[in-house]
């Protein structure tokens, strides 16, 4: 391990440039009230991405709308008889619903009116019989989703009400969390015999709150999720998805993930709130031998002015990344209280990776890491592999992450600015961070990379030594430390 010390010369003319910095950024980066659902405009703005132009427009539906009250009707008999009728807005009116799995169909618009209560029911035989989902990016047939669609265009679940996971009961008792999915299901299995259904197996896989796979066209907008079983709001395989104005609630709640990007393309989130169990926001694109067989990306994906508070991570990039992950632009987000900031999580048998990736006008107030970059993992989830002294060779699952930029980045509070733990096979690449204003402990520990630049810079830190191991192309242009 090589430590590089930085005394504290130059600490009188830190002063000017700092004050400099400092109110530029405060210029470009929105406040943590400036975020957030709370602050959701009622039209959408175009998007700006360095990598790809699409036009999200909001969808429109049948001008039929058929209003379920409390007691009276069956949800699914709702959407099923609208759908036959070529389309429209199934409203649920103010009080409180029960269901099993609800299945959208194409050209409805679930919407819920303020004052609305689904609660979706917690034994198995409520999502039975068993549909085509994917769970931790690997494909089978379980219980899917609180709410699922299959192969639907132009689906929408919208309004000012709340969706409530299953409560105490099968689903949660039976729930597989004693290994990793892919020590559960074998990847050359054939995905129609992959069936979890409380009966193959003693346990299930549990249900997503929201979970469209093979969708196009898919508005989530303005609802309110809690106590989620599993993840709550996962596309998978959709196109053309925009996802604004939501609040998620899942503190407490293991794998509690907020919003999951899964293998899907076109993707706009935006003004969303979320307080979780697990990662705020993540994007996934399929897990092991079985995303390397499927080899679908998660790409061009818009994130913009949403607020995490508390969870693993306010944004995470995989750890599932067999398809890749490229073309994400994240900007003019703010991070309150989550545990790490920004984390790109991968594991060596993993596959995929990304590439062309920005991040923007960040502000953060972290627990742990602010940006950190994880990816060896666990020996709990991985074994040996977890540690950088054990020899692998590069093979089909060996991952890897490069053209990185992040730009306009402010760092509260945090114990580690900048902690990267590469792959010594497959070196984290292209990493450029220019105009941090940021305060740690420590400044930056790097492993396993190659061609990492930080320039234009400023950091406050009590361990302003670098810890480096393995890394070449470390270069720091015009940066100040100043110790605490």
């Amino acid at each position: 391990m090589m430590k590089i010390w930085f005394w504290a010369i130059g600490m009188l003319c830190c002063a000017c440039t700092s004050t400099t910095l400092k109110e530029r950024l405060e210029g470009r980066i929105p406040q943590y009230n400036e975020v957030g659902a709370a602050v959701m405009p009622d039209s959408i703005a175009p998007i700006q991405s360095p990598y790809f132009d699409y036009d999200f427009k909001r969808p429109t539906f049948p001008q039929r709308v058929d209003s379920l009250f409390p007691g009276e009707s069956n949800i699914q008999e709702g959407i099923d008889q609208l759908a036959a009728a070529g389309g429209g807005t199934l409203l649920l009116t103010k009080g409180e619903y029960s269901s099993g799995r609800i299945e959208l169909k194409s050209n409805i618009n679930l919407q819920l009116e303020e004052g609305a209560v689904l609660t979706f029911k917690s034994e198995i035989k409520d999502f039975l019989p068993v549909v085509f989902t994917r769970n931790e990016g690997v494909e089978l047939y379980s219980l899917g989703a609180c709410i699922y669609a299959n192969a639907a265009e132009n689906i929408a679940i919208t309004g000012k009400g709340r969706i409530i996971g299953p409560g105490e009961g099968e689903v949660r008792q039976k729930t597989m969390t004693h290994d990793v999915i892919e020590n559960i299901v074998d990847s050359q299995m054939p995905v129609q015999k992959r069936i979890y259904d409380g009966k193959t197996a003693d346990f299930i896989f549990p249900p997503a709150l929201i979970a469209p796979i093979n969708c196009k066209k898919l508005w989530i907008e303005g609802v309110s999720l809690e106590r989620s079983a599993f993840w709550n709001i996962v596309p998978t395989y959709c196109e053309d998805v925009v996802i604004r104005g939501v609040r998620i609630n899942s503190i407490g709640i293991q794998r509690g993930d907020g919003i999951d990007i899964e293998s899907s393309r076109n993707v706009l989130i935006e003004y969303c709130t979320l307080n979780t169990g697990d990662d705020c926001i993540a994007i996934k694109a399929g897990r092991g031998y079985d995303g390397v067989r499927v080899a679908k990306a998660a790409e061009n994906i818009v994130v913009r002015y949403c607020l995490a508070e508390k969870g693993h991570g306010g944004f995470t990039i995989g750890s599932e990344t067999a398809g890749k992950i490229k073309n994400l632009y994240v900007h003019d987000c703010a991070f309150d209280g989550t545990d790490v900031g920004i984390r790109f999580k991968t594991r060596r048998p993993r596959g995929g990776g990304g590439h062309d990736i920005t991040f923007e006008n960040i502000r953060m107030n972290v627990i742990h890491s602010a940006l950190r970059w994880d990816m060896l993992g666990s020996a709990a989830h991985v074994g040996a592999q977890a540690n950088r002294e054990f020899v692998v060779e590069v093979n089909v699952l060996t991952p890897t992450f490069s053209d990185v930029n992040m730009n306009n980045i402010l760092i509260e509070s945090s114990t580690h600015c900048i902690n990267v733990e590469g792959i010594p096979e497959s070196q984290l690449k292209n990493v450029e961070i220019s105009n941090l204003l940021a305060t740690g402990k420590h400044y930056l520990a790097i492993k396993d990379a190659e061609n990492f630049v930080i320039k234009n810079s400023e950091v406050h830190c009590e361990e302003c030594a670098i810890d480096s191991v393995h890394v070449t192309g470390l270069k720091e242009e015009h940066v100040q430390l100043m110790q605490r």
